[in-house]
């Protein structure tokens, strides 16, 4: 595999159109959560925000997203945004049987931000968070730490967007190229219902707690787990194309059979482009040939190893 040496572009501060939020509200909110999330709730602890999946009774994902606590009675989910109705309308059907209400909000203001942070955290009155996967808030905004070899964090607000950030399709493209380069997929409606959270490197993210109790689906990704029955894995590829395929674009090896598909892609400073694309195994096993749409492709290397990441153990160093 090769490793990645282009450039990074500078990230500055973007309007994230394609994430919102879904907030979970109540007395049993966290109980609600905890019978329908891969999480375990408890440890969204309004510092530490896990990553989180839904699944379908058959463990196929209908969603991935971030969980941070805002208040003892408040969660707030971050997801795609072409999920957000699904998911809600989902929950709905188990929310009723809770004291919890689901509120949506795709109007809210979610920004990505790397070196003026500070200066947008600042004008809500809040601290920047130092490790990853840690967020702050008050009753005005909340910011998160995002993964990145460029120190970045995600803001949300619901008013007064500040005049730095910009929204623009070349800034969101290099917000992009930041998590794929991270190994961060979020999931969205053109392939809902459809892999595995493992297929998406879930558990290596600490995404799937295999401590907690029963939430729906835990039964088969559990199973896949200790049987080691994944057999596709997100993997980081480059092409030296300048065209960005479509998501569930097939990659193919050298006899044109399909090995793999598209979830996201961005284009580099360089002209090519760089995606995430959930792989057979055996492609990295073997060192299979590559092909996107007849142009040869590299396989990258990630920056995790594939190997499960409990939740608890992530939040103790977090909170150590």
């Amino acid at each position: 595999m090769a490793t990645v040496t282009a450039s990074t572009p500078a990230l500055g501060s973007v309007r994230l159109n394609h994430l919102a939020a879904l907030d979970v509200k109540g007395a049993d909110a966290e109980k609600f959560l905890q019978g329908q999330t891969s999480a375990q709730v408890s440890l969204a602890d309004g510092h530490f925000a896990p990553l989180t999946c839904f699944c379908t009774p058959k463990g196929r994902m209908l969603a991935n997203a971030q969980l941070m606590r805002l208040g003892d009675e408040h969660f707030r989910l971050l997801l795609s945004v072409t999920l957000l109705d699904s998911l809600a309308s989902h929950l709905k059907k188990f929310a009723a049987f809770y004291k919890t209400e689901l509120v949506s909000l795709p109007d809210l203001i979610v920004v990505g931000s790397s070196d003026d942070a500070q200066s947008i955290a600042d004008q809500f009155a809040l601290s920047l968070p130092d490790q990853v996967g840690t967020h702050s808030n008050n009753d005005q905004a909340c910011v998160l730490r995002y993964p990145g070899e460029t120190p970045r964090w995600l803001l949300c607000f619901d008013h007064d967007t500040p005049a730095s950030v910009k929204d623009d399709a070349v800034s969101r493209n290099a917000w992009q190229l930041e998590d794929i380069r991270s190994g961060l997929a979020w999931l969205t409606d053109a392939q809902q219902d459809h892999f595995l959270p493992q297929m998406l490197n879930w558990e290596a993210l600490g995404g799937i707690s295999f401590k907690k109790g029963c939430y729906t689906g835990q039964e088969v990704v559990a199973r896949a787990h200790f049987r080691g029955q994944v057999k596709k894995r997100l993997m980081h590829i480059s092409v030296e194309t300048t065209s960005l395929p479509e998501v569930g674009a097939s990659i193919v090896n050298g006899d044109d059979k399909s090995v793999g598909e598209v979830v996201a892609s961005a284009t580099t400073p360089q002209g090519d482009i760089e995606l995430l694309a959930v792989m057979s195994t055996k492609v990295a096993e073997e060192m299979t040939p590559l092909f996107l749409a007849g142009t040869p492709a590299t396989l990258l290397l990630l920056p995790y190893a594939i190997e499960r990441v409990d939740p608890e153990q992530l939040a103790v160093s977090l909170n150590g």
